[in-house]
């Protein structure tokens, strides 16, 4: 694992790289995670953005807003029942990609699949989980992180 007693980590994908702060109360699986989110998605969503306000109740880990609103979400980590009802409504057409850290995902997809009934979206959602691993598999010391979606046990959930 990657020395936990760190505060910052400055990682690099795609010709990008982001400052990633650890807050004291936080895990440094879910540092990793909005991380591995960040460089996963950027190819498709380059402006992406990690821990903004987006004027919400609810603050993104890594977020790209097309005119004020919110084009991808991504939520490293516990996310609640009530946050993911909320959210899905709110957002119809966000793209959400939910990570979790060596974690099944069959009952964190069940609840996800609960609040989606009767809700007309037009994104996917994809949950993602993260094995135990990953920092030791995909980033290099330079800080460069090499992570595809072949790597991950990926469940997408289409509109």
């Amino acid at each position: 694992m990657m020395d936990t007693l760190r505060k910052k980590w400055t990682f690099r994908a795609h010709g990008q790289q982001v400052v990633f702060v650890k807050n004291p109360i936080e895990r440094v699986e879910h540092v990793l995670m909005k991380a591995f989110i960040w460089a996963l998605y950027l190819p498709q969503y380059p402006d992406l953005r990690v821990e903004v306000s987006i004027g919400e109740r609810f603050k993104p880990d890594v977020v790209q807003l097309q005119n004020g609103t919110p084009i991808f979400w991504g939520e490293a980590g516990a996310v609640s029942k009530q946050k993911i009802r909320k959210l899905v409504r709110k957002f119809r057409g966000t793209h959400f990609a939910m990570g979790k850290w060596g974690k099944d995902l069959r009952p964190f997809e069940a609840m996800v699949q609960q609040e989606l009934r009767g809700v007309g979206r037009s994104a996917p959602i994809e949950l993602i989980c993260f094995a135990e691993n990953s920092a030791e598999k995909f980033i290099a010391p330079n800080g460069e992180i090499t992570i595809t979606f072949a790597d991950l046990q990926l469940k997408m959930l289409k509109p």
